[in-house]
């Protein structure tokens, strides 16, 4: 199964904001959505940074001086992507790897879709259920 069969259940809409963005906006942000990350892009939907739930929190725990500066400053820059033809199995194993459970879709450059661990599981536990149920019904034709 790749990250393509997610999005095509799941949709390709993602959270995104500037990185001139507040700190504060972006807690708002991630409080209302309820959810994990925001990408951070340009005006052209490239990628530029990602801010998840863990980042706020290190800032915070670091002193982060003013909430009302820019999410830029506390944003992870160097943002680890895939596309929709990797497999689940190539996404675990990235995300375990980079410890982290909001992973970007880029195609041509361009932000795609977004896969978090949650999606991932899903989509794997599913997988497993299916085989299994092709095993019983083979062995039950046997």
């Amino acid at each position: 199964m790749t990250v393509a069969a997610i999005l095509s259940k799941k949709g390709r809409n993602v959270v995104t904001a500037s990185a001139d963005l507040s700190i504060s906006d972006v807690v708002q942000l991630l409080a209302n959505r309820r959810i994990g990350a925001v990408v951070i892009t340009d005006s052209a939907d490239h990628i530029v940074g990602i801010v998840s739930e863990r980042d706020v929190v290190r800032a915070l725990a670091r002193g982060v001086g003013e909430i009302d500066g820019a999410v830029s400053s506390i944003m992870t820059a160097k943002v680890i992507t895939c596309t929709d033809r990797n497999t689940i199995n190539e996404v675990m194993a990235r995300m375990t790897e980079g410890r982290f459970r909001h992973l970007p879709v880029v195609e041509e450059g361009r932000l795609a879709g977004i896969v978090s661990i949650g999606d991932v599981v899903k989509a794997r536990i599913e997988q497993v259920e299916r085989e299994a149920d092709e095993m019983r019904a083979y062995i039950a034709m046997a």
